[in-house]
């Protein structure tokens, strides 16, 4: 390969690195974005040993909501219960969450976001 067929070459890899660079730009709300909405929010599932051990509290989770409003990976930022399943019951609901999604300058873009999920026995 002659040098400005590589010179070429890398210069567009670099021109298609920034382009996936930008395109997975992740903002906070505030400074112009806007917080995406709830379109549809589902409830976590008490787990039977949950109920047993008479947990209550919240779940805390962080997100990613995509520009089509779907939930990206959720994680939990503070645990109520890794024992008894109530975490991953708090991060299977979120999942299934569904926003229209926040904006900036109009036009959605990914925003990172955080839910409560509230666990009561009744």
């Amino acid at each position: 390969m002659k040098v400005s067929a590589r010179l070429a070459a890398i210069a567009a890899a670099l021109v298609l690195a920034a382009g996936i660079a930008a395109a997975q730009t992740i903002y906070s709300p505030g400074n112009g974005v806007t917080l995406p909405k709830v379109v549809r929010e589902v409830k976590p599932e008490y787990t039977q040993e949950a109920k047993d051990a008479h947990i209550e509290g919240t779940v805390l989770v962080e997100t990613v909501v995509q520009t089509d409003g779907n939930v990206g990976d959720v994680n939990v930022a503070r645990s109520l219960d890794p024992t008894y399943g109530l975490d991953k019951e708090a991060v299977k609901a979120a999942k299934q969450w569904k926003f229209k999604p926040g904006t900036k300058n109009g036009e959605p873009v990914p925003v990172r976001i955080s839910i409560e999920l509230t666990f009561t026995l009744k």
